[in-house]
């Protein structure tokens, strides 16, 4: 499909079948009469206009280097952000699993000092903490795993 642009509206684009040729442009022109006449084109062309006076436009090659290099890039950022809610996760385990076990006091018929209320409560922020941290640990391992794969792929010896 050949595509054309006008230098007056580049933001009019003309599509028609076939490549750039002869052809090709005169049916860009058939369509850009009928935009004339319909009113649709946003300028005035008083000084004429010819089929060669269309600008081509082509499509841009995906450069496959920054796309790779993005892929590593975001591949390392994955990687980071997993060792950070590693450490995180390591770090409030211990005492969020001692907080765990203080909540069963709860379920008994054991009384219990304004002093043990008031421990597990503040215990609470640490075991909401670590529990909403392990589960981010949990869903970035996931992702981390397809980081780790580009990663291998691009330090592949060739």
């Amino acid at each position: 499909m050949a595509k054309y642009t006008l230098p007056q509206a580049p933001e009019v684009v003309l599509n028609v079948s076939g490549k750039d040729s002869a052809k090709a442009r005169d049916k860009a022109m058939d369509r850009l009469m009928e935009l004339i006449d319909a009113g649709e084109l946003p300028t005035d062309l008083a000084e004429g206009f010819s089929s060669q006076q269309l600008i081509e436009v082509k499509e841009q090659p995906m450069d496959y280097l920054s796309s790779d290099e993005d892929a590593i890039t975001q591949a390392v950022q994955i990687l980071n952000n997993l060792a950070t809610l590693k450490l995180k996760v390591q770090e409030s385990r211990t005492e969020a699993l001692e907080i765990r076990k203080a909540v069963d006091v709860l379920f008994t018929d054991k009384s219990v000092s304004d002093e043990e209320i008031a421990r597990l409560k503040e215990g609470f922020k640490v075991l909401k903490t670590f529990a909403q941290a392990n589960v981010r640990y949990q869903e970035a391992k996931a992702k981390a795993e397809e980081a780790r794969k580009v990663l291998d792929e691009a330090l592949k010896s060739s």
